[in-house]
């Protein structure tokens, strides 16, 4: 299933096809299907569906109600872990009840909305419920709050606003209860938003990052705790920023991660030895052996 009616539609359409050919190389009878009105028929004798829907729709847990309802299964998380992870408020709280450190935030739904007087100068502002970077915004001045906020709440809803936390940025891929290598991510110029996250050249990648095995493994296992606070599931990525003494500081979970051959979750895979066709099986076979609705309860 791939394309979709969010705003991350054209990423989405990639992952899927990449997908497809994957498992098409594989033998497997594969049928593509885009909801592009939020509605869909699947073919008879679906054995398994493969989300590879980006953004709203299909990432925060309206297509896995819908196929749950179905009771035909489908990969990566369940509909109450999907949709409490993609609400990026619900999940920050869910995991800094679980012991993860966070940064400070505030809420903000009105574009008339002061500078909050409680976080300290450069903000983070991002749409509390959209994906791939979309609406991120970064506020260093207060003559800045007015005007990036109202960017940030043009992607829709209302926006969590942080105080940026210096450190580097990183992710971890959690595939069947296994953290995958770590992913360090770094832009060549500015920060990880929607245009140097899809602009060929604009960040650098390290896989595995450079850091040592005591830091690797704390960035793990803050990776699987994330993961299993929000509900659990057979995939998702977290991200974080890690804190110039080791800390990882929680930023988000993934739970329909890209899924092309450059994206972040296979280029970890691939560090392991797992190549691109291969994850994309362990996905289905994941989604086979332990449906995430029988995985929620």
């Amino acid at each position: 299933m791939l394309g979709g009616p969010s705003g991350e539609r054209e990423v989405s359409l990639q992952s899927g096809a990449a997908v497809a050919d994957a498992l098409r190389s594989l033998g497997h009878r594969v049928s593509e299907i885009d909801p592009v009105d939020g509605e869909f028929r699947l073919p008879p004798n679906t054995a398994v569906v493969f989300i590879a829907l980006h953004g709203t729709y299909g990432e925060d847990g309206t297509v896995q109600a819908k196929l749950d309802a179905l009771g035909v299964p489908y990969t990566g998380c369940g509909e109450a872990v999907s949709r409490l992870a993609f609400d990026k408020v619900a999940a920050k709280r869910a995991c800094a009840r679980d012991g993860l450190a966070t940064a400070i935030d505030c809420v903000v739904d009105v574009p008339e909305a002061g500078l909050p007087d409680r976080l300290d100068l450069p903000l983070v502002l991002k749409p509390v419920c959209q994906g791939s970077s979309i609406g991120l915004e970064f506020v260093e001045t207060a003559a800045a709050w007015p005007s990036g906020l109202a960017k940030a709440l043009e992607g829709g809803g209302p926006v969590l606003v942080e105080e940026r936390i210096d450190g580097r940025e990183v992710t971890v891929g959690v595939v069947g209860g296994q953290s995958l290598p770590v992913v360090e991510i770094t832009p060549k110029r500015g920060a990880y938003d929607y245009a140097n996250k899809y602009t060929d050249g604009a960040t650098e990648y390290a896989c595995p990052a450079p850091f040592d095995a005591g830091a690797t493994r704390r960035i793990q296992h803050a990776g699987e705790q994330a993961l299993a606070a929000v509900g659990g599931g057979n995939c998702a990525r977290v991200d974080f920023i890690v804190q110039p003494d080791g800390e990882p500081v929680f930023l988000e979970v993934n739970t329909v991660p890209g899924m092309t051959e450059t994206s972040l979750l296979p280029k970890a895979a691939a560090a392991t030895g797992t190549g691109f066709v291969e994850l994309c099986d362990w996905l289905v076979e994941l989604a086979l052996e332990n449906p995430p609705l029988a995985a929620t309860g």
